[in-house]
């Protein structure tokens, strides 16, 4: 499962549907509705947030949003829509680290879409995410490759907290 903290215009269309159906499951383990994955650490942020299922509901606003820009037909109905507009702290360096770790996953699977990102300077964050600075979050999950080592060279302190803004609704 993988919660990207990256913006989803980032994701190519495997991702942006991956990205879709593991919010949707993510959904289901924050309502109590499975078994399985109840203690993934990408479900640390939601579960931190002060309304868990909205602040995963807005999550998928996000990823609904993108999909209906590209002309793909993913259902509305199936979001738990929150009462109020959440914005989640994300930090610089988890960030950072999933901007790599995406563009290691396109080197494999879409060189062309990874050849379409080569103008990004800095990948901005998913709508529901305030990029706070900070390093890569502790519940992320490192793997030894050269991509995710590369994202610590520069340590950075502190960690992002659950912020909720104002207002109805996340889209």
């Amino acid at each position: 499962m993988r919660l990207w903290t990256l913006h989803p215009r980032y994701l190519d269309a495997r991702g942006l549907v991956a990205a879709w159906r593991e919010a949707l499951l993510a959904q289901a383990v924050l309502r109590g509705r499975t078994v399985g994955y109840t203690r993934h650490p990408q479900l640390v942020r939601f579960r931190e947030a002060r309304s868990p299922v909205g602040s995963i509901g807005c999550y998928l606003v996000g990823l609904h949003a993108e999909a209906t820009r590209r002309g793909y037909h993913f259902d509305r109905s199936r979001i738990v829509r929150p009462r109020e507009r959440i914005r989640l702290g994300a930090t610089v360096g988890q960030l950072e680290y999933e901007w790599l770790h995406l563009k290691a996953k396109l080197a494999v699977r879409d060189r062309a879409w990874l050849a379409g990102l080569a103008q990004v300077g800095r990948p901005k964050a998913h709508p529901v995410f305030r990029v706070v600075p900070g390093a890569v979050e502790p519940w992320e999950t490192r793997r030894g490759s050269k991509e995710h080592k590369a994202a610590h060279l520069q340590p950075r302190e502190g960690t992002a907290r659950p912020l909720v803004v104002g207002g109805r609704g996340c889209g």
